[in-house]
This record gives structure tokens, C-alpha cells and sequence, in this order.
């Protein structure tokens, strides 16, 4: 943790690149007090994440993008770093199939780069928002904000606000 504060200090929303100031200004908008901080190493995926800001794994919200498989809509589901999604739970809760979504459909419909996908943000709406109920074990979680090397701090309850997803077993 020590290394984000220094690593962070001194560092207005100005300074942050496009994408994460674009995160900055969602969080603002939707009442949040976080600091989006960009990171020199990668935070990619979850481990990198953790190692870079010095949390558990399990407290890293990864925003994955499925694909309905008949709609076609876009399915954000916001998980725990540790957990892997049961596409098959998942289809039973939305009432469709879904397939992994490739990085052309990703950035179509979030606007950011799979490893940046922040939980808000995204240039079209979600068909469904489904938030890992693992996540609300935790006082403090760390999401992507825009691009594989930007982060910011939150609360479940923050989350939750933020996306109003259904809070559900996705395993």
C-alpha cells in the first residue's frame, strides 16, 4: 500500500491519461470520493493488481464483458479477483446463454481495452450488471479505471450504487 500512496502523490486528475480521467469524472458524477491512480507496472489482471497495490487478490473487482449468446447484449459482471464465472449459473440468472466476449466487442461496447474495463463508464448500457456476492466480504475492493495500469479504491456498497447490478452467486 505504501508504494500506491507514493507512487500517487501529488498526481491530479489533469495528469491521468485520457481514460482515467474519463473514470474520474464518473465517479465524481456518481457521488464517489476516489482518487483513480495510474500505476507504472501493469494491472492487467487480478495478481497483477494485487501485487501492484499491495491488497489480496480476492479484493480485485474484475469487470468481464460476456456476450448474450441470443440477444447479443453486453453482460457486465463485476467479480472477485479469485473467482471464475459458471457461464451456466450465469445463463440461468439472465434467461440466456452467454460466450466469452472478444476485445473488438469490449471496446465497442465499454469504450476501454480488456484489462482497463472500468465498473461504470461504458459508451453503451449493459443488458444485465451482476456483482460476485464474494466481494462483499471485504471493507475495501480495487477496481480498473480505464486502462491496464489505472486503479481506484472502493466500498461493495459503491459499487453496488455505482452499477445498480444484482448482487449474486456467479460461481
Amino acid at each position: 500500500m505504501l508504494y500506491l500512496r507514493e507512487f500517487s502523490e501529488g498526481k491530479t486528475p489533469m495528469e491521468l491519461s485520457g481514460s482515467a480521467q474519463k473514470v474520474q469524472k464518473e465517479l465524481l458524477a456518481y457521488g464517489i470520493q476516489a482518487n483513480v491512480v495510474e500505476l507504472p507496472g501493469s494491472t492487467r489482471t487480478a495478481i497483477e493488481a494485487a501485487q501492484a497495490i499491495g491488497c489480496t487478490v480476492a479484493q480485485i473487482v474484475k469487470s468481464l464483458v460476456f456476450r448474450g449468446a441470443t440477444s447479443g447484449k453486453a453482460i457486465l459482471i463485476e467479480a472477485s479477483g479469485i473467482n471464475r464465472v459458471n457461464e451456466n449459473t450465469v445463463a440461468l440468472l439472465i434467461g440466456e446463454a452467454i460466450v466469452k466476449a472478444d476485445a473488438d466487442f469490449v471496446r465497442e461496447k465499454t469504450g476501454f481495452v480488456i484489462g482497463g474495463v472500468p465498473p461504470v463508464g461504458h459508451v453503451s448500457e449493459m443488458g444485465a450488471v451482476l456483482i460476485d456476492e464474494d466481494l462483499f466480504q471485504y471493507e475495501e475492493l480495487w477496481a480498473a479505471a480505464g486502462n491496464p495500469h489505472a486503479v481506484f479504491r472502493l466500498t461493495p456498497s459503491e459499487l453496488l450504487s455505482m452499477t445498480s447490478g444484482r448482487v449474486v452467486s456467479i460461481k
